[in-house]
């Protein structure tokens, strides 16, 4: 069963958003604009330039941003495919439940090219770099207006991180398969849309290195006063370390996080004692997506990320039905009681000092896990998260929360790793060991001797501190390592259906690109291979990690 709400057009200035497959079979993607619009727009209405920049932004945190109808409930844009990511790895638990839109994820039906949920996860990043697409063909690219020239950088930025927010996830890492089919390419001089084959690994981080580091110049010394949704030369900096990151160039990952990550500070210990992660102006965050009131009250509070992922809201499918995020037993058991972080889940017996002084209806403290309120809330069960707080108060009905895309913590860890692995391992064990002694456990100690056994060390703490926030299948498909959900006969805390593990080389780890692309593109040849993964399968597997 599920809820659902009623029809909502949703209209940014004259754009029209489709599918990517649409996208690509409609006159409004191929269109040209002639040099006469170009010269008008770059002499005498930039500021059309600058709404069409604000509307790309905003499609990232839109309801009903990828579905061809307003129906579906888990259709809200980039947190959508962050949390479908976190299912598809070891870590995040749910129930197997008709309430639960995302069991697609958990069970890997989402592998199914004909399934909405790769659909959206799909045409959200295509949507969003047609828009920027159609930015960088109304401006002159050898403009010397510092303005249109900053327009350029964030366009082909996004671009970048649309491209970003895909590959790792079409094919294997970029060391082994670089010569592989990923996923189509489509620029602002793209013309033939129904035959554009597949990019290959290599092509797609290329175009993608070559926009940010575009992007990077062109932005210079723009300042974006504040507003967080606009990407500036520091995010961009930040999503090229995450690039250099995945390709494995890693003493230019840990190069570029380290100038994302200046004049940001990690949230304090204090700061993530109590439920967060919902407010773009702390001053962790580089990038986000802001979500206000009015952004989810015109389609009711479902279709959002606080009714999927969080544990608060007043009206979600997690507290009302009982479909909590929870994290694997396997990884919490990791977490020394000593860390700030073991708080963000409540333990097996709903305990978590994060629920101190807080307070929903006429519970407080804690004695908000088994609190129920009719049609609103259920009791809490072993391990949900209560890492993510709400904006308008625990319990409120309203799930007007932002979504961080980028925090401090991300590029500290990013440079660690890149350290470790550019034979640096006493500057990235330092790098470690101060964040998160300073920032999470005072008791600390890394004791990682080799880079390998660095990385894995970073790994884990990548797990544990962005857990929810999407990295987890793009650090499972970079490493090379295998989905490890449960040991042996123990099941953990994993429904059946779930309780898999899957090998680090089994090609049904790789998404399908979906059948309205194929029929719209005849160039495209899909993903092949592997079996759906059943219960109890590969109990053997380890992945270094929770062994």
């Amino acid at each position: 069963m599920k809820l659902y709400n009623n029809f909502f057009l949703i209209a940014m200035g004259c754009t029209i958003l489709s599918a990517c497959s649409d996208m690509d079979n409609m006159d409004s993607e191929g269109f040209r604009i002639t040099s006469e619009q170009i010269e008008q727009t770059n002499e005498i209405i930039p500021s059309r330039v600058e709404s069409s920049l604000v509307g790309m932004y905003h499609y990232m945190g839109t309801q009903y941003a990828g579905a061809p109808t307003n129906e579906r409930d888990d259709d809200f844009g980039y947190p959508t495919a962050c949390i479908s990511q976190d299912l598809n790895g070891a870590d995040m638990v749910c129930d197997n439940s008709g309430y639960n839109w995302f069991t697609v994820s958990s069970d890997y039906s989402d592998r199914n090219d004909t399934y909405a949920n790769p659909l959206l996860r799909y045409s959200y990043f295509y949507n969003q770099l047609k828009l920027a697409n159609d930015v960088l063909a109304s401006v002159d690219q050898n403009t010397e207006n510092e303005k249109l020239k900053q327009y350029i950088g964030e366009a082909k930025a996004i671009r970048a991180f649309d491209y970003l927010c895909l590959a790792p996830y079409f094919q294997f890492n970029y060391e082994s398969s670089k010569d592989k089919p990923c996923i189509p390419l489509v620029t602002e001089t793209t013309e033939d849309f129904k035959n554009n084959p597949r990019a290959t690994v290599e092509q797609v981080y290329t175009q993608i290195i070559t926009d940010l580091t575009d992007a990077i110049d062109k932005l210079g010394s723009y300042d974006r006063k504040g507003d967080k949704t606009r990407i500036d030369k520091q995010v961009a900096y930040g999503l090229r370390a995450r690039a250099y990151l995945y390709m494995g160039k890693w003493a230019e990952a840990a190069a570029d996080a380290a100038k994302a990550l200046e004049g940001y500070t990690p949230y304090s210990r204090e700061e993530v004692s109590t439920p967060a992660f919902y407010n773009i102006n702390d001053h962790n965050w580089i990038w986000g997506i802001s979500i206000t009131a009015n952004d989810v009250t015109k389609n009711g509070g479902n279709p959002s990320w606080p009714s999927h992922l969080g544990s608060f809201s007043g009206s979600s499918y997690t507290a009302a039905v009982g479909v909590y995020k929870r994290i694997n037993t396997l990884l919490y058991n990791q977490i020394p009681n000593t860390d700030i972080r073991k708080q963000w889940w409540v333990d097996e017996n709903l305990h978590s000092d994060l629920l101190n002084g807080q307070n929903w209806g006429e519970a407080s403290g804690q004695d908000i896990p088994a609190y129920t309120i009719t049609d609103v809330k259920m009791a809490f069960v072993p391990y949900t998260n209560v890492k993510f707080g709400m904006k308008s108060g625990i319990g409120s009905a309203t799930n007007d929360c932002d979504w961080c895309i980028m925090r401090a913590e991300e590029m500290i860890l990013i440079e660690a790793e890149g350290l470790a692995m550019s034979q640096q391992e006493g500057a990235a064990k330092s790098k470690l060991e101060d964040f998160v002694r300073t920032y999470r456990d005072p008791n600390y100690i890394c004791n990682a001797s080799t880079k390998e056994a660095l990385q894995n060390e970073i790994w884990k703490q990548r797990r544990i501190e962005l857990w929810g926030e999407g990295f987890a299948m793009a650090d499972i498909m970079r490493l090379n390592k295998p989905i490890v959900r449960f040991h042996g006969t123990d099941k953990g805390n994993w429904p059946d259906a779930f309780c898999f593990n899957v090998e680090a080389n089994d090609p049904y780890l790789l998404l399908r690109i979906p059948q309205k692309e194929t029929n719209n593109n005849s160039a495209i040849e899909n993903n092949t291979g592997g079996n759906k993964p059943v219960s109890m399968q590969n109990p053997d597997l380890k992945d270094g990690i929770t062994d």
